[in-house]
């Protein structure tokens, strides 16, 4: 007892009874009235007192149990479970089912980040846990980590060949991986098994279509079609993949749908411009590539191609004003440094032809037309040496194929929605 001070709450509290958290603030709130004599508010007491209490509700947390934590996960409390779950850990810290269980409620959060790590620790515990591989792809799938994903649902295959879950996801997680060709290969299967699943399908067309397996894009964005008849983004899928077929002409009428059905798209435009100038329709790609700037102006491969289209054409000065705005908005457009060259060659500007003509090298060195252009500039230049080493790499060369026109249209597939 504090000397000087006779009655009060100090007495009632006195001895060996427990203090409870509740009992605790009552006699915070009683140390701290206005009618207790005031020698009794010593700060070092009270400060004692709030430790106390403090420790008690700490104390109480860390009594959660197993079945408490499971009753607050079923009631939908998810923040509470979580910190149960967490009470159980501190209290058995090689609980790899508490651990499972956190990573399910941290998940429920949105928490993908800590409900993997939570998983990882519940399976370093025990590897046999089950449905935790499945539980820890789909939170790495979550936060876009797809090859961390491919590894957690390809261990679930090892155990459960059959897990059509787990491979589902396990093409969903390559195609966001961009490893196309391995996406085709769990996709299909799985789009055949739940036929009505329409964005499974167009993520298997869209695989295809990238890992150049056209037929099998084509029937997919056929599909889609029956479906969505007057779909733009369909029609203009399905012109390219029948562009990698090489059906032109079949080619262009989907792109000419695609843009009765949304004229607005430069997309669409660009598209079938390039299929007419493909198909060496020059004046209707000019006519589309033009429809593109007056939707886009900077739209950098449309000036590209209307640069090449005024240099076949001997309009010199136009296309040269058109390649390098092209270039200017976009550095890496082989075709505009390439008809750059050929156009510098013309004026007998070699350096600079020279300069852009390497820039096309450096872009695609398989390519011989570049190294031709170059080894020409070269001997323009007097310079043999130089001229004779592009000549002979251009021997040493074959023609590669056409680049597909959904590479050019987007490098990038439509992403994964999470």
């Amino acid at each position: 007892m504090i000397e000087g001070c006779q009655t009060g709450y100090w007495n009632k509290v006195r001895g060996p009874a427990r203090i409870t958290g509740s009992s605790c603030w009552e006699f915070v709130a009683f140390m701290t009235s206005s009618k207790l004599d005031r020698c009794v508010i010593a700060p070092l007491v009270l400060f004692a007192v709030l430790l106390i209490c403090l420790f008690s509700i700490h104390a109480s947390a860390q009594a959660a149990t197993p079945s408490e934590a499971i009753t607050l996960q079923q009631e939908g409390k998810w923040l509470e479970a979580a910190e149960a779950w967490r009470a159980v850990i501190r209290n058995k810290p090689q609980d790899a089912d508490a651990y499972a269980s956190l990573g399910v409620v941290l998940s429920k959060e949105h928490k993908y980040s800590e409900a993997a790590s939570a998983y990882k620790t519940a399976l370093s515990l025990n590897s046999k846990l089950p449905g935790i591989e499945l539980n820890l792809g789909l939170a790495e799938f979550k936060q876009g980590h797809f090859d961390a994903a491919i590894a957690a649902f390809r261990a679930v295959l090892v155990a459960e060949p059959r897990n059509r879950q787990a491979s589902t996801l396990l093409g969903l997680s390559y195609y966001g991986a961009r490893r196309f060709v391995e996406a085709v290969r769990y996709l299909d299967p799985s789009s055949k098994s739940d036929p009505a699943n329409a964005e499974l399908h167009e993520v298997l067309a869209q695989s295809c279509l990238r890992a150049k397996k056209y037929s099998c894009a084509l029937e997919e964005f056929r599909q889609i079609l029956q479906q969505q008849p007057d779909s733009a983004a369909a029609h203009i899928l399905t012109g390219e993949a029948l562009d990698g077929l090489q059906r032109d002409p079949e080619a262009i009428a989907e792109f000419q749908e695609a843009a009765r059905v949304s004229p607005e798209e430069p997309n669409v435009h660009f598209g079938l411009g390039y299929l007419y100038w493909k198909s060496h329709q020059y004046e209707e790609a000019k006519g589309e590539f033009e429809k593109v700037l007056a939707l886009d102006p900077n739209h950098s491969q449309a000036l590209a191609y209307l640069g090449d289209i005024e240099m076949k054409k001997t309009n010199l000065d136009e296309a040269l004003t058109l390649l390098r705005k092209a270039v200017s908005e976009e550095k890496d457009i082989r075709l505009a440094y390439m008809d750059m060259g050929a156009v510098l060659i013309q004026q007998k500007r070699y350096p600079d032809a020279v300069a852009a003509l390497r820039r096309a090298v450096e872009l695609d060195p398989a390519q011989p037309d570049a190294h031709y252009r170059l080894g020409r500039a070269y001997q323009a230049m007097g310079k043999a040496a130089e001229s004779q080493k592009e000549f002979a790499r251009v021997r040493e060369l074959h023609e590669k194929s056409d680049e597909p026109l959904a590479l050019k249209i987007s490098a990038s597939p439509p992403p994964l929605a999470p």
